[in-house]
């Protein structure tokens, strides 16, 4: 196989590159296990260094970096600009946090002295998605490598200008060689990768399915996961809920990176008294919504990641059409060129449809009317997916209730699931566990040692 990137919105093929070979994979690997003896001993404030320069030169080249996120996968420019400055933002946090989260941790017990040590693990794989090409390796590298570990990356074979960029980019900032380190392989190396002794821990964002297969390869050799994979996020809307905010936020939760991420807005539950207010308004804001050029920030709607994906969700939604769902808007691809794909809401959506416990990702929403909370709850927690969701209502009470009750690793309360350094992102059931961001991110690969001293 190439690293082949494709503009979406052209289907025009921008650049390749050579995938490594087995021997060049495993020198890579060699390299990181030896960068790793020298990178534990470094101090916080070396490492500190290193991710504050990364978080400097992500700032600097904004317009490089956030032009070449649009054209490889598509996503509008604002929203790539966005990106690179989170992911300038996680390097802060973790570059000024991490030598307090690792700090030894002193136990109460009688008659002795105890603490726990964060001692890093060692060689970490990094196995990242297309969707945020940029911020879901930052996520991934920044607390590993303030952590102490070297990190190896497996990115996502569409995107490789931008998986190069990121490696380059650590070098430019005089991080070692290979303390941080881009693995362009084929899929088929991944297993090999996974077993090497060297390896101390992998962390895969992507798809259920992926997510199975790498466990298990990671759990064969009792090694450290952390896994983010699917999301069918419930956006809940109770009868007291501020209707023009609701809308506002349903077409954001939906449409953000033109739907295309996990912990998007999905499953919009609403309870039957103001459904069809709900259902009007949301209908006529995405509607509204213009599909065009990613660079032209007048675009509303950008295509999505390749020509396949969009191929992809159309037989997806098709099969539940076929199937009975009722079509509110959109429900197929415009006659243009580039992958694109129209806004689209479907209700009457039954749990024998093919949809109803499947990831739609893409410009889809699925509307269900219930008869209250205590059926939206029902509905929320009918999924085999459980990674973010959300709540609306005024009373804020009534909505933390709610959010206590839906069986998911995130709730958000008035606002669609979103991240923010300092918060920890993670879900459970198919979508995954172990948990990224906030202080929480910075304990998955460390060793948690128990150290202890009889008092004399």
């Amino acid at each position: 196989m190439t690293y082949t990137s494709i503009n979406p919105f052209t289907n025009e093929t921008l650049k390749e590159y050579d995938p490594l070979t087995r021997e060049q994979t495993v020198d890579a690997i060699e390299q990181a296990g030896e960068a790793f003896d020298c990178w534990r001993h470094t101090s916080f404030d070396e490492r500190k260094n290193l991710m504050l320069q990364y978080a400097s030169k992500l700032r600097e080249r904004i317009d490089e970096y956030s032009r070449l996120i649009t054209l490889e996968m598509g996503k509008r420019i604002s929203e790539s600009r966005e990106e690179i400055k989170f992911c300038a933002e996680i390097a802060e946090f973790y570059a000024n946090g991490a030598e307090k989260f690792l700090a030894d941790q002193p136990m109460d017990v009688d008659d002795a002295d105890a603490y726990v040590q964060y001692a890093p693990l060692g060689v970490l794989l990094g196995i990242m998605p297309w969707n945020f090409p940029f911020y879901q390796v930052t996520r991934f590298a920044a607390p590993n490598i303030m952590a102490g570990n070297t990190v190896l990356v497996k990115h996502a074979s569409n995107v490789p200008q931008c998986a190069q960029a990121i490696h380059d980019l650590f070098s430019d900032c005089g991080a070692p060689e290979g303390v941080y380190t881009n693995l362009f392989i084929p899929k088929e190396f991944i297993k090999s990768v996974i077993e090497d002794d060297c390896i101390q821990g992998v962390s895969l964002t992507g798809s259920e399915k992926a997510g199975a297969i790498v466990a298990g390869e990671a759990g064969h050799k009792l090694k450290r996961s952390v896994l983010e994979l699917g999301g069918n996020d419930p956006f809940i809307v109770l009868e007291d809920a501020d209707m023009k905010h609701v809308i506002k936020m349903a077409v954001q939760g939906r449409m953000t990176n033109t739907g295309q991420s996990c912990a998007a807005s999905k499953r919009f539950i609403i309870v039957q008294k103001v459904a069809d207010e709900f259902l009007s308004a949301f209908k006529e804001e995405m509607s509204r919504l213009k599909l065009g050029d990613p660079l032209d920030p007048e675009t509303d709607v950008a295509p999505l990641s390749t020509e396949e994906a969009a191929v992809n969700l159309d037989e997806m939604v098709q099969k539940t059409i076929n199937a009975g769902a009722t079509v509110v808007l959109g429900g197929g691809r415009p006659d243009r060129e580039g992958a694109f794909y129209n806004p689209t809401i479907l209700t009457d959506i039954t749990r024998d449809m093919p949809t109803y416990d499947q990831e739609l990702f893409g410009p889809v929403a699925s509307v269900y009317v219930v008869k209250d909370e205590k059926e939206a709850i029902q509905v929320a927690n009918d999924s085999s997916y459980g990674l973010g969701g959300s709540v609306y209502t005024k009373d804020i009470d009534r909505a933390r209730h709610v959010a206590e009750q839906v069986d998911t690793g995130m709730m958000f309360i008035n606002q669609p699931t979103n991240s923010q350094a300092e918060l920890p992102f993670g879900g459970i059931k198919h979508s995954g566990y172990g948990r990224e961001l906030s202080h929480l991110g910075i304990l998955e690969f460390v060793n948690k040692k128990l150290i202890h001293a009889m008092k004399s």
